[in-house]
């Protein structure tokens, strides 16, 4: 049935008005929004003006930033904050319910008031931010200060955490040479030690000064800030908010659908939903700038839902001649697949980093036993950058590596540099009380991480005479290792007994226990039980020599007589040196001690065979890793005793 309204209705000029009350009436068409340009209102250029996000940061910037968190406090305590003389460095205010509040700086806490905190201060405070998402973040608009609520079972907001948001321009200038190359990045450190700030100004490198289409899939809206127009500290990066961290992998997913981005980079991978869609945007092409929680690449391998990050873990069962070959037990860790980003960075300090180029080769290492190569970069200016270490690191050990690879290191024992080396400190008195120990200590530790080696020397105080760590066999004066490690690996064990060098175990890798080997080390160190040198204090022509006096042994008489020669007597590092040699000839030598540190090398034939050696032999069956003190002494009962060879002309 149809409502035939009345013609006078029809045709009032009130037809305009809603039929029903609920109707919404549509806006009157204006014009002069379609007019010529210089008839817009002035008002229109101002409006533009003013949500345009500008293009680069003012000096005062921070300060107007940070003006916007100190207005949620109340009065009293925006000036008690003021006037602190680290204002600056603010970290972070925290205001719980019925207690006082603080300001947290670098210096310490710093209590703002001396009233507790009451339900309206936290009500002014809340008033003044954004809608409190399910992970219980807000923010301020346009800045990057985010304000964390804790809540009650009722789900009453009872507590604030505001944290200082701020975008530090030059923060990536460490890793520009690695984002430049489009390779992929991953950040990993503990919290609060600036993986957001970094990643943040990468985002904006790329954007603005390599002209890429960077895309940001902001979970808590920390990257960019808070509200619909991202902060200006990202550049023209463009941003995707995610509703719900939930989803994040989605977002991911639809980002590089419907985007069609260059880089993408991703604030905290936490569950293996994200690294699965991290590794599938990687094999799309795409560069990804990511981080993630943890202290160095082992906590990643040992994560088992971020392992995938870094290729994947498995475990592969070897053959009876390949495991025979390798030296190890049948069944070892290897690699799954390709990594997901090519780099890694450890985050060890704000101005200092850890990079590993090659994610893939670190993670192989790690899993081997080996030691990954590293570069340590720290930041001394604003300008200035300085590469501390580049080479291998010596806390990369797993409880489930059961091998080392002691081929290479054998092969470069002679030739390797004082890089890979990070000195320590040892207590003053040992070298006041030691005259004759003058050169440092080099310790060779296998199945123990750095960090606690560390810890253990600073608990027993050292702090003047050097302590340092090698991954070179032949340059270490004493071994640390764990002894269920060292036992499933013989080659290390015949490698350092082939050198003579004394070898520390600790049941456990236990602070407590590390600790007292380094302890008992020392002591011996006092009593002059372990022999010190320094390869690289010998001059070279020495060297030369002594390497040139055992050729000319071995090529003239050792080999084509078949008779024994001993060497002239010489320190104990050339002497390693020496006996290097005559093994690569598959050649037997004897080191027989003589006064001091004096030592000379006995060369014998391959099809000789004394009473002396079988009683040298039995000794090493009995487990005695060292072998100074020989049956012979310091008598010469070789059949060709060479005085002197001449050196060869060049």
């Amino acid at each position: 049935m149809l409502l035939r309204l009345p013609f006078h209705l029809l045709h009032s000029h009130d037809h305009r008005r809603p039929l029903l009350p609920n109707t919404i009436a549509p806006k009157r068409f204006n014009s002069h929004i379609f007019s010529h340009p210089q008839s817009l209102p002035r008002t229109v250029p101002i409006l533009r003006a003013s949500l345009s996000p500008p293009s680069s940061f003012s000096e005062d910037e921070p300060d107007v930033e940070l003006g916007r968190l100190l207005a949620l406090l109340p009065e009293e305590m925006r000036r008690r904050v003021s006037e602190h003389p680290e204002l600056r460095l603010l970290i972070e205010v925290v205001m719980d319910l019925g207690r006082k509040p603080l300001a947290r700086f670098p210096s310490g806490d710093f209590v703002i008031s001396e009233y507790p905190i009451t339900v309206q201060d936290i009500e002014h405070a809340t008033a003044q931010v954004g809608d409190f998402a399910v992970d219980n973040r807000a923010g301020i608009s346009r800045t990057l200060h985010r304000i964390s609520a804790i809540r009650n079972r009722k789900s009453a907001i009872i507590g604030l955490t505001c944290r200082v948001g701020r975008a530090i321009s030059g923060s990536a200038t460490l890793l520009q040479d690695l984002v430049q190359d489009g390779a992929s990045l991953l950040l990993i450190g503990p919290p609060g030690v600036g993986k957001t700030t970094i990643i943040r100004e990468i985002a904006r490198m790329l954007a603005n000064d390599y002209k890429k289409r960077v895309m940001i899939v902001d979970t808590s809206n920390e990257i960019g800030g808070d509200g619909d127009i991202p902060h200006a500290g990202i550049g023209s990066a463009r941003r995707m908010q995610v509703p719900n961290s939930d989803i994040q992998h989605k977002v991911l997913i639809e980002a590089v659908e419907n985007h069609m981005p260059q880089v993408i980079v991703i604030d905290e991978i936490g569950t293996k939903l994200e690294a699965m869609a991290a590794s599938t945007i990687a094999q799309r092409g795409i560069q990804l700038v990511a981080t993630a929680h943890g202290i160095t690449i082992e906590n990643l391998i040992m994560n088992p839902s971020l392992e995938m990050l870094v290729g994947g873990i498995q475990s592969v069962t070897l053959g009876d001649e390949e495991a025979s070959r390798r030296g190890v037990q049948k069944t070892v860790l290897e690699r799954k697949g390709p990594s997901t980003f090519s780099c890694a960075v450890e985050i060890i300090s704000k101005t200092q980093l850890r990079i590993h180029r090659s994610l893939e080769a670190t993670v192989d290492a790690i899993l081997s036993g080996r030691f990954p190569n590293v570069e340590v970069r720290k930041m001394k200016s604003q300008e200035q950058e300085e590469i501390l270490q580049k080479g291998p690191v010596f806390d990369s050990t797993l409880e489930n590596a059961s091998e080392i690879m002691l081929d290479d290191a054998l092969e470069r024992a002679d030739v390797q540099t004082r890089q890979k080396e990070s000195p320590l400190m040892l207590p003053i008195n040992m070298v006041e009380d030691s005259s004759e120990h003058k050169l440092p200590l080099r310790l060779f530790c296998y199945g123990i991480l750095e960090a606690t080696v560390i810890q253990a020397i600073k608990q027993l105080k050292m702090n003047v005479a050097a302590l340092q760590l090698t991954d070179n066999i032949s340059e270490a004066n004493a071994l640390l290792s764990l002894q269920s490690k060292l036992k499933k690996n013989s080659r290390i064990q015949a490698a350092f007994k082939s050198h003579d060098i004394p070898i520390y175990v600790t049941k456990t890798s236990s602070l407590e226990h590390v600790t007292k080997a380094i302890r008992a080390l020392l002591s011996d160190y006092e009593d002059g039980l372990i022999v010190f040198g320094s390869i690289d204090k010998i001059k070279d022509s020495e060297k030369a020599d002594a390497l040139e006096e055992a050729r000319m042994a071995i090529e003239h008489v050792v080999i084509p007589k078949g008779e024994p020669v001993d060497l002239l007597p010489r320190s104990y590092q050339v002497v390693s040196l020496q006996l290097d040699l005559v093994r690569s000839y598959q050649l037997e030598a004897r080191r027989i001690s003589g006064e001091s540190d004096v030592y000379h090398l006995r060369i014998l034939p391959s099809h000789y065979e004394t009473d002396e050696k079988k009683t040298s032999e039995s000794s090493e069956f009995d487990g005695e890793f060292d072998d100074f003190a020989s049956s012979n002494g310091s008598t010469n009962g070789s059949v060709n005793n060479l005085d002197r060879l001449p050196l060869l002309p060049e």
